[in-house]
């Protein structure tokens, strides 16, 4: 079950639901409008899943800067979002949609418990600006059934993310488990 504007805006009220920061005005019906964050990664060279990924960092500045088709840019949500009694599912919208870009490749679930700013996988079709701060996608709140386990308790590679974050699949290739 999804989540409609005044079940997220009542959790939020409640701490069951984080959003930092909120604004009421960015609650749309079934979702909340997250932002891009203001710091881009410029993946370079050959990607190689046994090996971590080589990028370039970046401040995105007030001006806007150009993505470029072809390049894979891994970005992050301005929110920091988390819930200890919901999943969340991070997606682009129509309105980034139509300017050609791909705002979140894979991995849009959040899992219970997993308080995070999002890692963006962002590629874009023709060379577009995106600005720091501006509306990027639509973040949707899940209920759950089941027993719940908080993702941050268990382990979990990205557990402790903060901010972007490269592939870790390399970890478990040298490892030997792939």
């Amino acid at each position: 079950m999804i989540l409609t504007r005044a079940a997220i805006a009542a959790a939020h009220a409640a701490g069951e639901i984080s959003i930092e920061p909120f604004e009421e005005a960015r609650l749309s019906p079934n979702a909340y409008d997250w932002r891009l964050g203001e710091t881009l990664r410029i993946c370079d060279g050959q990607l190689d899943a046994a090996r971590p990924t080589a990028f370039t960092e970046t401040t995105i500045p007030a001006s806007g800067t150009i993505l470029e088709p072809g390049v894979l840019y891994l970005g992050v949500t301005y929110e920091k979002t988390g819930s200890e009694t919901y999943a969340q599912m991070l997606n682009g919208d129509r309105t980034t949609g139509c300017l050609g870009i791909w705002v979140h490749v894979s991995a849009p679930l959040g899992h219970v418990g997993h308080a995070i700013r999002w890692t963006l996988e962002i590629r874009a079709t023709r060379p577009v600006r995106v600005y720091p701060r501006m509306t990027f996608g639509k973040l949707i709140f899940l209920a759950t059934a089941g027993d719940r386990t908080s993702y941050q308790r268990t382990g979990a590679k990205y557990a402790a993310s903060e901010g972007i974050d490269i592939s870790r699949l390399y970890t478990e290739i040298a490892g030997g488990s792939r």
